[in-house]
C-alpha cells in the first residue's frame, strides 16, 4: 500500500479545471470561518465581561508595553486594526474602566494607553475561557498538525 500525497489528495477533492480557484477558495473560506466563529467566541467571552474578542488583544498589548504605555498608533499596526475601530473599542474599554488613555502633544497629537487597576490582569483572567472556547470550535475540524500549518499559512498574510 502507497500513502497518498495530500495536495493531490486536495486537488482531486476541489477537482478545478483553473487552478487559481484555490485563491478564491481560500478567501471566501476566511471570511466565512471569521462569521460563523467570531459569534460563538464573542458571545462565550461576553459572558465574562469582555464584549469583544480584540478587548483581550488591546489589554495584551497595554499590558505588554509595561509603565510606558502603549501607543494607539502602534496598536493600530500590530492589531491591523483601523484607527476609528480601535479608537470606538479604546473608548469602550475605558467606559467599563479598564484602560486610561493620556494625550501627548508633540507636534503630532499621540494617544498613549494604560491598564487601570481594573484592567490589570483582566487578560489574564480571559485567557483559560478565551482558550478554551477556540479549542472547542477548531478541534473537531483539525489536527494540531493542521492547526500549525494553517497558522503558518495565516502568519504569512499578515506580513
Amino acid at each position: 500500500m502507497t500513502a497518498s500525497d495530500p495536495i493531490a489528495d486536495i486537488l482531486t477533492f476541489f477537482d478545478d479545471d483553473d487552478h487559481n480557484i484555490a485563491f478564491n477558495r481560500a478567501w471566501f473560506g476566511i471570511m466565512r470561518a471569521h462569521r460563523r466563529l467570531l459569534p460563538r467566541l464573542t458571545k462565550t467571552l461576553k459572558k465574562h465581561g469582555v464584549n469583544d474578542p480584540i478587548w483581550f488583544e488591546i489589554l495584551l498589548e497595554v499590558d505588554r508595553s509595561g509603565p510606558e504605555g502603549q501607543p494607539m498608533a502602534a496598536l493600530e499596526e500590530k492589531l491591523s486594526i483601523p484607527q476609528y475601530a480601535l479608537s470606538r473599542h479604546v473608548a469602550r474599554l475605558e467606559k467599563e474602566g479598564f484602560v486610561r488613555r493620556e494625550f501627548i502633544t508633540d507636534g503630532r497629537r499621540k494617544q498613549i494607553l494604560f491598564l487601570t487597576r481594573e484592567g490589570t490582569g483582566l487578560h489574564e483572567k480571559i485567557w483559560p475561557i478565551y482558550a478554551e472556547a477556540m479549542q472547542q470550535e477548531l478541534a473537531p475540524f483539525m489536527s494540531t498538525d493542521e492547526a500549525y500549518a494553517l497558522s503558518w499559512l495565516l502568519l504569512k498574510l499578515n506580513r
